[in-house]
């Protein structure tokens, strides 16, 4: 088996993607309101501060900072899943279990970058907001509702029309 080497820093901040196994599913709109739950449910139960987030029809990505002396990430990611697999199955969603009788929902591992300053902080902000116009789902960041964006413009930290010509500006972090 592989060995995977993930950054384990204390109290850092980290910019996740999870993916759905099957890449042609839209679950995570279709059942945005089950995957909001599974958020707010993890971070209760292992608190972690999300500034930013986006959500697309079988992709997602978030920044997840930890509390001091904490670096596990990794448990949370996993806690999230698992509430969103039984939220699914709450549901009736037509889930399928392999001989692990684990659900066929995620893809097992999640990519994972450690946010090394503020510019790279900054750069990953906006390639979260960025994500569907990249993708080609809106025209303009504002028309997609399952963003962190909004509550960037309502703060005043971004404008309503941020990145409304395209993406190619905020395009920084890579994926």
């Amino acid at each position: 088996m592989v060995s995977y080497r993930r950054a384990r820093v204390e109290g850092a901040c980290y910019f996740l993607t999870l993916a759905l196994r099957n890449r042609s599913r839209d679950w995570l709109v279709r059942y945005a309101e089950e995957l909001r739950r599974s958020l707010r449910r993890t971070m209760q139960e292992r608190p972690f501060d999300m500034p930013a987030a986006v959500v697309l029809p079988e992709h997602l990505h978030l920044l997840m900072i930890l509390p001091g002396g904490d670096a596990d990430y990794s448990s949370r990611v996993r806690r999230m899943k698992s509430l969103f697999v039984g939220e699914l199955k709450a549901n009736g969603a037509p889930l399928r279990f392999n001989a692990r009788r684990e659900a066929d929902v995620w893809q097992r591992r999640f990519w994972e970058h450690l946010i090394r300053d503020e510019a790279d902080f900054a750069a990953h902000v906006d390639y979260i907001h960025a994500n569907p116009l990249k993708h080609g789902l809106v025209e303009r960041v504002s028309d997609w509702p399952l963003s962190s964006f909004h509550r960037y413009v309502q703060r005043g930290l971004l404008p309503v029309d941020w990145a409304g010509e395209g993406a190619a500006s905020v395009n920084r972090a890579g994926e």
